[in-house]
C-alpha cells in the first residue's frame, strides 16, 4: 500500500498539468444545475434552415464518437505534448465556460426533435437514449461542434501530426460528421452550429495565431556578439 501511494505521489508530481482537468468537475456540476432548472420556460431557438434538414438516425454514430474523440485528444496531448495540451485545454475551457454563462443568463431550447420515429432500429434506439438523457435545452454554442473543432485544430497544428496525413484526414472527417450529426439527429439548430463555428474561429485566432496562452518553458538564452 505504501509503495502504491508513493507511485501515485510521484506520478502526480511529474504530471501536475493534469490537475487543470478538474475543470470538468466544475463544468459538469454547473451544467447539471442548468439542465435541471431550464426545462419549460426558455427562448426557442429555430431557423428556417432547420426545417430543410431531415432527421437521419445514422448520424448518431459520429455523434456518440464525439466522446471518444475529445477524450483521445486531451489524453494524447497531455502525455505527448504539454504545450499543445495547455493550448487545447484553454481552447476547450474558455468556450465551455462561455456556453455555461450563456445558458445561465439566456435559457434556451428547441422543438426540433421528432415526436415519434417512423421506423425503429438500433440507431433510433440510440437516439432515444440520447433524448432521454440530454434535454433539448442549453444549446448554443454547440459544445459538440466547438469541442470537435478544438481537437481538430490541435491535431492540425501539432508537430506530432504535421506529416501524418492519415490522422489529419481521419480527424477532419470525424470532426465534420460530428458537426453534421448535431443537426441531422436534431440535437441542435443551425444557429447553434453557426455560433460554435464563430466562437471557434475567434478562439483559433487567439490561441494559435496570437498565441496568447503561450507558456514560458524557461529563461531565454542570450548570446554575446563575437568580438
Amino acid at each position: 500500500m505504501g509503495n502504491l501511494v508513493k507511485k501515485f505521489a510521484a506520478f502526480a508530481d511529474s504530471n501536475r498539468h493534469l490537475f487543470i482537468l478538474l475543470y470538468f468537475i466544475v463544468y459538469m456540476v454547473w451544467f447539471t444545475i442548468i439542465e435541471s432548472t431550464v426545462t419549460t420556460s426558455f427562448h426557442v431557438i429555430h431557423t428556417p434552415f432547420d426545417d430543410l434538414i431531415p432527421f437521419c438516425e445514422y448520424f448518431v454514430i459520429p455523434y456518440v464518437l464525439w466522446f471518444a474523440y475529445v477524450a483521445w485528444g486531451v489524453v494524447y496531448f497531455a502525455f505527448r505534448n504539454v504545450d499543445e495540451y495547455y493550448k487545447l485545454c484553454m481552447f476547450l475551457f474558455t468556450g465551455m465556460t462561455i456556453f455555461l454563462v450563456i445558458s445561465t443568463v439566456y435559457p434556451n431550447g428547441h422543438f426540433l426533435r421528432p415526436s415519434y420515429f417512423t421506423h425503429h432500429n438500433v440507431f433510433t434506439k440510440l437516439c432515444s437514449i440520447i433524448y432521454s438523457t440530454d434535454t433539448a435545452t442549453n444549446l448554443f454554442p454547440s459544445i459538440h461542434c466547438y469541442n470537435s473543432l478544438a481537437i481538430h485544430f490541435a491535431v492540425m497544428t501539432s508537430r506530432e501530426f504535421r506529416h501524418n496525413k492519415i490522422v489529419r484526414f481521419i480527424s477532419l472527417i470525424l470532426c465534420v460528421n460530428i458537426i453534421l450529426a448535431t443537426m441531422f439527429i436534431k440535437q441542435h439548430s443551425c444557429f447553434d452550429v453557426i455560433t460554435a463555428l464563430l466562437l471557434a474561429a475567434i478562439m483559433y485566432h487567439l490561441v494559435y495565431v496570437l498565441d496568447i496562452f503561450r507558456r514560458q518553458t524557461g529563461p531565454k538564452m542570450q548570446f554575446k556578439k563575437p568580438q
